[in-house]
């Protein structure tokens, strides 16, 4: 008897076992999510168990997680809808001449690799749910410098990542973005640069979303070593269809004591596009971190860079700039927690709204009791090109601490034609005039950021800008 139910529990657990895989083979095809979908992809990637059972928890919590009641409205964004892990047909490289003729050509277009060619210490690039080229400068690989795919790091430095990963910095339970991102995260970069190791050449990241329906999860982290320096770019499109995708991508940044670290992107997502992003820094004593950002892509954006000013001494800048157009939400701002004594943070937001688009800045500052010495300067100007359109400012400063200095300013303003025609009648015509105005309106932020993105990121606004004068 005790073998018969012996061998008839062996038979229950090999039928489940056996449903487990054939739920996680047809979960790699079909859209939606369930447990089958998160513990394929965990196999294909061949993760270890840690992993698997931290995408498992974070899951459960996010199917038991109410949708954010403040923010945007996400009412189009059906979950069931995604496809939450499209892996293209192609192994990754440090070839560029190995990666597949169809995705190479979508990389040429956008830059890649001729940047690095000139520019960069190393560059990666992403397709879909998988990174497929990365490489690395011998002279950064001999000084000790990591910059790998995210999903290669867990395999070959899984002591790092399961130290740093969805921890201390954005925990799983952050919030429900984060919860799914932690269930579902695929491809993404890891950088750790090793104690006083400065990279004097940018890395860069390009993330490229073209599945329709699709769903881009990529994860950065990043470890800055005592006295160490880098700066890391990434830069983000995805094509239009006429189908809601989704893009909850994560980024943390941990920089140790002295160190300092640069963090430029370029988010250019397709206007049917939620991009509903989570980054975050913790800096330690006299440690810097600096946000350059411009979001001019996708149906709606919430997105706001955080950083926890751990150490005495340490700094945050946050510069950006978002643009919205006909038929766009972009939610954008940034948060800063000063918690030691002698902290500083500076923040440059500025915005532009046209065509009926919807532009807000929402930040955070909090001061914490004992942070004695906390310098704060807050600072969001607003464009409005036309009567349809709309911008809203929405600061929070929560100061614990009387012995410290905070200021906010924000301006908002309509296009003054007679400044255009002011310029029109020095030999401009109408768009030229209203591309010089938005030029010099976005230079504070563009001059910071990397060349190529500059470029890119004038010539998707001045694209935009004709007829713009409402």
């Amino acid at each position: 008897m005790i073998e018969r139910d012996l061998f008839l529990q062996i038979e229950k657990t090999a039928g489940k076992i056996h449903s487990i895989r054939q739920a996680e083979k047809h979960a790699m095809k079909e859209k939606g999510l369930s447990e089958a979908v998160v513990r394929a992809i965990s196999k294909d990637k061949n993760e270890p168990e840690w992993m698997l059972k931290k995408r498992l928890g974070a899951y459960r919590l996010f199917m038991k997680e109410p949708m954010p009641a403040k923010g945007i409205d996400l009412t189009g964004l059906d979950f069931s809808e995604i496809i939450y892990y499209a892996k293209p047909e192609a192994e990754q490289s440090r070839s560029w001449e190995d990666v597949p003729e169809n995705i190479k050509k979508t990389f040429e277009l956008l830059g890649i690799p001729e940047t690095e060619r000139k520019a960069l210490a190393g560059a990666g690039a992403q397709y879909d749910s998988s990174v497929v080229y990365h490489n690395l400068k011998k002279e950064w690989e001999n000084q000790g410098v990591i910059f790998e795919d995210m999903d290669v790091a867990v395999q070959k430095h899984p002591e790092l990542v399961k130290k740093h990963f969805m921890t201390a910095c954005v925990p799983v339970n952050y919030h429900k973005l984060t919860m799914l991102h932690a269930a579902v995260w695929s491809g993404g970069s890891f950088v750790y640069i090793p104690e006083g190791v400065k990279v004097a050449m940018p890395l860069q990241a390009y993330f490229r979303m073209n599945a329709r329906k699709g769903g881009q999860f990529e994860h950065t982290l990043i470890i800055a070593g005592p006295d160490s320096g880098v700066s890391y770019s990434e830069g983000c499109s995805a094509p239009s269809y006429n189908a809601s995708s989704l893009h909850a991508g994560c980024v943390e940044i941990f920089v140790k004591e002295g160190a300092r670290v640069r963090y430029s992107s370029v988010e250019n997502w397709s206007k049917n596009t939620y991009n509903l992003n989570t980054k975050k820094a913790i800096v330690e004593r006299n440690g810097i971190m600096e946000w350059v950002g411009s979001n001019v892509g996708s149906k709606a954006t919430m997105l706001y860079p955080c950083t926890v000013l751990k150490g005495e001494g340490a700094r945050a800048d946050h510069l950006g700039i978002s643009y919205a157009g006909n038929g766009q939400n972009q939610d954008t701002g940034a948060k800063v927690y000063h918690l030691a004594r002698n902290t500083a943070s500076t923040i440059k937001m500025k915005s532009i709204s046209r065509n009926g688009g919807i532009t807000t800045y929402r930040g955070l500052v909090r001061v914490a009791k004992g942070a004695i010495d906390s310098r704060v300067s807050s600072v969001c100007d607003a464009l409005i090109m036309d009567e349809q359109s709309k911008s809203n400012t929405v600061p929070v400063m929560d100061v614990n601490e009387k012995q410290s200095e905070i200021s906010h300013e924000a301006s908002v303003g309509r296009l003054n034609t007679e400044k255009v025609f002011y310029l029109m009648s020095r030999g401009l015509n109408e768009e030229e005039a209203v591309r010089l105005i938005v030029s010099g309106f976005i230079e504070p932020i563009i001059k910071e950021l990397p060349m190529e993105y500059a470029v890119e990121l004038n010539r998707l606004i001045q694209l935009d800008m004709a007829g713009a004068i409402g």
